[in-house]
């Protein structure tokens, strides 16, 4: 199992979405991704849920990930790919539906105690 360091990996809020409104984003819980130390992870938003397979690395000399993702959309199996780059205490990229949408995104670290680390409502 690879494990690795990287300022990414912990959780972030997603705050914004080029296609979604914030009340959307939140619709189930409240929208979300979380990048782990084995190169796994997870996120949801509306109801989008899907795992994780990540690449730390850097981009233009900014701490950044790319990733594939499997996982639902209201049930429907649902893949694709992203990548976000860290410019300050914010995560900016973008995800990719398999033969589908694709949406911006900004996140911001959450504190421990705040991430809703894949609970639903």
């Amino acid at each position: 199992m690879r494990t690795v360091k990287n300022a990414i990996i912990g959780s972030w809020r997603i705050t914004e979405m080029e296609l979604w409104d914030q009340e959307d984003i939140d619709m189930m819980a409240p929208g979300y991704f979380r990048f782990d130390a084995d190169c796994m992870g997870e996120f949801g938003f509306i109801a989008v849920q899907g795992g994780l397979d990540c690449r730390y690395e850097t981009r233009d000399g900014k701490t950044a990930v790319e990733f594939s993702w499997e996982g639902a959309d209201e049930m429907d199996q649902r893949s694709g790919r992203g990548w976000a780059v860290l410019d300050g205490e914010r995560l900016s990229g973008r995800l990719f539906f398999h033969m589908g949408d694709d949406s911006g995104f900004t996140a911001e670290r959450q504190t421990k105690g705040r991430c809703s680390k894949g609970k639903r409502r």
